[in-house]
C-alpha cells in the first residue's frame, strides 16, 4: 500500500510539475567573445506511451558575438535527437543536390517537390571585399536525398540579395546504439557558403505526411517515455554541437517536456 500511496503521489507531482514547468525555450552558451543560442520545439506534446505518432521537430541556432563584431565562421554541426524519436524517409523520392543548386527557392520545389521533408530559415552576414557585412535571411528549404552515398537531408537555401545566390548544406543521417539519443545529423558547412559569407542563424524544421504501400508514414515521429503509471516526463530532446573557425566548439543540450496520449 505504502508503495502505491508513493507511486501515486510522485506521478501527482509530476503532473503537477509538468503544468507549471517553465522550460527555457532557448539555451545560450558563451564561449570567449562568442554567443550561441539553441532553440528547439516538439509537437505535439500529447504522444503515446508506447509505440509512436506523427510529430514535427525544430532544431536551431543563432550565432553572435558579444561585442558586436563578426562571430567566427560556423564549419560544422551536428545534431542529436532523443532516442525515443525516429525518422524515416522509405518510399519518398530522393532529390539530387545538382537539382537545386544553383536554383531559386520556387525552382527547388519545382524540380524536388516530393521529396521536401522540412523547412526553416537561414540568416546570414554577406561578407564583399571592400564593403561592410551586409545582412541576408531567407527560406530554407528541406529536401530528402543522399550525400556522397550515404542518406542525408539536404537544406537548400537562396538569397536574392545584395544578389541572387543559393547553397546545399546536407546533413548526413546516422544512428548511435547507446545512450539517450539515437538520431544524428552531421553536416560540414561547404566552403563556397563560408567564402560568402557568415552564417549567423538556421533554424531546421521536419515535418511530413506520406503514404508507402498503402500505409501512411510520418518522416519524424516520437513516443513520450514516461514510465509506466506516470502521465507524463521531462527529457532531452536535443543536444547540438557547433564548431567555428579557429577550433571553437559549443555544445548545448535541450530539454522539454510531455504528456501520455489517452
Amino acid at each position: 500500500m505504502r508503495r502505491s500511496l508513493k507511486r501515486g503521489a510522485t506521478a501527482t507531482a509530476l503532473l503537477a510539475l509538468l503544468a507549471t514547468a517553465t522550460l527555457a525555450q532557448a539555451e545560450i552558451a558563451q564561449k570567449g567573445n562568442l554567443r550561441v543560442t539553441t532553440t528547439g520545439k516538439l509537437s505535439p506534446k500529447k504522444l503515446p506511451r508506447k509505440g509512436t505518432a506523427p510529430i514535427q521537430v525544430s532544431v536551431g541556432g543563432k550565432f553572435a558575438s558579444v561585442d558586436g563584431t563578426l562571430p567566427p565562421q560556423l564549419t560544422s554541426m551536428r545534431i542529436e535527437l532523443n532516442r525515443q524519436g525516429d525518422l524515416e524517409t522509405t518510399g519518398l523520392p530522393e532529390c539530387r543536390i545538382s537539382q537545386i543548386q544553383p536554383a531559386s527557392t520556387q525552382r527547388a520545389l519545382r524540380a524536388c517537390k516530393g521529396a521536401l521533408v522540412g523547412s526553416g530559415r537561414f540568416e546570414v552576414d554577406v561578407v564583399l571585399a571592400g564593403q561592410a557585412p551586409y545582412p541576408a535571411a531567407g527560406r530554407l528549404l528541406v529536401f530528402n536525398g543522399k550525400h556522397k552515398g550515404k542518406k542525408a537531408l539536404l537544406g537548400q537555401i537562396y538569397s536574392a540579395k545584395p544578389f541572387a545566390s543559393s547553397f546545399v548544406i546536407p546533413f548526413v543521417i546516422s544512428k548511435q546504439r547507446k545512450g539517450r539519443y539515437g538520431l544524428v545529423l552531421t553536416s560540414n558547412v561547404p566552403k563556397a557558403l563560408t567564402s560568402w559569407g557568415h552564417i549567423t542563424g538556421l533554424t531546421l524544421n521536419l515535418k511530413r505526411r506520406y503514404s508507402y504501400r498503402g500505409k501512411r508514414r510520418s518522416v519524424v515521429s516520437a513516443g513520450c517515455p514516461a514510465p509506466k503509471g506516470f502521465p507524463g516526463a521531462l527529457f532531452s530532446l536535443a543536444r547540438t554541437t557547433f564548431r567555428f573557425a579557429g577550433g571553437v566548439q559549443v555544445t548545448s543540450g535541450l530539454t522539454r517536456s510531455c504528456k501520455v496520449r489517452g
